[in-house]
């Protein structure tokens, strides 16, 4: 019997994701994660998407604010943060994105990975006003 490591299980998770399963489904194995590894930014990172994506949006501000809380470098944790702020009409967006924005112009991969993520979130949720603005906001200052 091998043992499954928790990078494995996160590895596992993001490989379901990537397959086109559904944010809803992948909630709680995500949950399990953050639970598992409090301090792992990206774990919170990935909750917060997932919970955007099932329009749970107060539980992925507070995923999104314990991701930058974390990481208050990455980039795709404020942006997590941005839309969810939008999405439950809290104020301070602007901050979020300036960071986001410096981030994404000083590290080009970084951005590349941005600019799938929000064309990810388009595919998956079309005509999503809030992810919208911050892509627009993010890219075109």
């Amino acid at each position: 019997m091998t043992d499954t490591t928790l990078d494995d299980v996160f590895k596992e998770a993001l490989d379901r994701y990537q397959a086109g399963e559904p944010a809803e489904d992948l909630i709680p194995v995500f949950k399990d994660i953050c639970d598992r590894a409090r301090k792992s930014s990206p774990a919170w990172t990935c909750l917060a998407w997932l919970y955007l994506l099932a329009d749970k949006y107060n539980s992925a501000l507070k995923a999104a604010q314990k991701a930058v809380k974390l990481n208050p470098q990455d980039p795709q944790a404020r942006v997590n943060l941005a839309v969810a702020m939008l999405e439950t009409g809290q104020k301070g967006v602007r901050k979020h994105v300036e960071i986001a924005q410096q981030i994404a112009m000083a590290i080009p991969e970084l951005r590349d990975e941005l600019q799938e993520s929000f064309d990810d979130g388009l595919k998956r949720k079309p005509n999503w006003a809030s992810l919208e603005r911050v892509q627009a906001w993010v890219f075109d200052g």
